[in-house]
Parts: C-alpha cells; sequence; structure tokens
C-alpha cells in the first residue's frame, strides 16, 4: 500500500514555495556503510564544494530561503538548521561526512551534493499515513538523550511530519525521532526530498531520480517508486 502524505494548509500559507518528492521503495537490502557507499558521500562533498564555489552553505539561496522559513515558525535556523544545512557544514570539514549504513549514507550523499533536505523513513515502522503539520505542543516525540529514552514535545506552531502515534521529525527537517528510521534490518523505506522558491522542481525530481537509480544498484530487485512534485503553489 502506498503511504499517504499530506501536507496541512497551515503549512501551506506558512511557504507557498514548498515542493516535496517521494521515493517509495519496497524490498531494499541495507547493512553497514561499505566502501562503495562512502566513495558516494566524499564524492557528494566534492560536488558541493564544486555548487558552492567558495560561499558557506548558508550562502546558498535554497538554504537562505530554508533560513528564512525556519524563523517564520519560530525557529532560529543558527542553532537549529535544516538537516542539508547541517550535512553539507560537516562535509566541508577535516572529519568528512558521517557513515551510517548503506541507505542513509545513499540518501545523505543525495542530500549533500543537490544541497536539498532529503530524510528517510521505514515505511513498516510509520503508523498509519504521515503529515506535515504545525504543531498544537503536546504531541509525542520519542528521541534519545543520555543514552535513556525519553518523550519531547514541539514547540506550539513547530512545523513537524508526524505519524498517527506521534512526530516523527522535528522542525520540519531538522531532527529525525528513532522510532521510524532506517537501519539494517529495513526493508522498506519513504524518501522525502524536501524544496522551497527558489529552487526548481525539475531539480528536485532530478536529485529523486538519482537517488532511485541508487536504491536499484544497491538493493538489486528493489522495487521503486517516484512519486511526482507536490507543490503548494
Amino acid at each position: 500500500m502506498t503511504l499517504s502524505l499530506t501536507v496541512s494548509d497551515e503549512v501551506r500559507a506558512l511557504a507557498p514555495g514548498f515542493t516535496h518528492v517521494a521515493v517509495e521503495a519496497h524490498g531494499l537490502v541495507n547493512g553497514p556503510s561499505t566502501e562503495a557507499s562512502s566513495a558516494l558521500l566524499d564524492d557528494a562533498a566534492r560536488r558541493l564544494a564544486v555548487r558552492l564555489d567558495g560561499r558557506a552553505p548558508h550562502e546558498d539561496p535554497h538554504m537562505a530561503a530554508w533560513r528564512a522559513t525556519y524563523t517564520a515558525f519560530g525557529s532560529k535556523p543558527s542553532r537549529t538548521r535544516n538537516s542539508a544545512e547541517a550535512l553539507a557544514r560537516r562535509a566541508l570539514t577535516d572529519a568528512g561526512l558521517p557513515r551510517i549504513n548503506v541507505l542513509v549514507d545513499l540518501y545523505n550523499a543525495i542530500s549533500v551534493a543537490h544541497l536539498v533536505p532529503v530524510g528517510g523513513e521505514d515505511l513498516d515502522l510509520v503508523q498509519g499515513g504521515m503529515r506535515l503539520v504545525r504543531a498544537g505542543g503536546e504531541e509525542d516525540f520519542v528521541t534519545v538523550a543520555g543514552g535513556e529514552e525519553t518523550v519531547e514535545h514541539p514547540d506550539a506552531g513547530e512545523v513537524v511530519w508526524r505519524d498517527e502515534a506521534g512526530v516523527t521529525c522535528r522542525r520540519w527537517n531538522w531532527r529525525q525521532g528513532p522510532r521510524t528510521r532506517l537501519t539494517e534490518g529495513t526493508t522498506s523505506g519513504i524518501f522525502l526530498l524536501e524544496s522551497l522558491d527558489p529552487m526548481p522542481v525539475a531539480e528536485v525530481r532530478a536529485a529523486a531520480t538519482e537517488l532511485a537509480e541508487l536504491l536499484e544498484k544497491f538493493s538489486p530487485g528493489v522495487r521503486v517508486t517516484v512519486r511526482e512534485p507536490w507543490s503548494a503553489a
């Protein structure tokens, strides 16, 4: 069954230039990072450096748009950066990008190379459909702090992804919860690529197509569907 993805009217009003593309995959094979997935991350860092041409990630127009949107719903973008900017900053350091597992490496590489936020969720762990909404403040966000599971609550008005059980990602695409993340046992996943004006929809679609091709390469026999861009405009 195809996962239901909806965006609330409140979020559409906040960011009328928002678009997302979903890549849904079944029959995935995951595992520890490999030399091949690591090489993709290194290549993504090189592509990013060419793209930025000496600028800092936050100076890119797309990242600037995300910063403005974060400010609009009450978050401080210099403290809680969108996932693409945070990864880009790490990619440009000597330490480079983290190696997590093959599937996470693949979508992180796409995120950095195209400078677009990308998230991945285990479809078997998502309860009901996923909705992008402005939080009331009482929703549960299960996370880990100090090695112990704990429950946080988003700020009222914060933009979050959620399912029937609670929040899956805070501050739009800032921090994913462990409940639905991709693990080495994941076999079905949904990958969300999110953009704002001025990034062309064609570029988001190209990034999604590249991710789909990587999933097919690293998981032979996988069934992948790229769901056409949804735009609030």
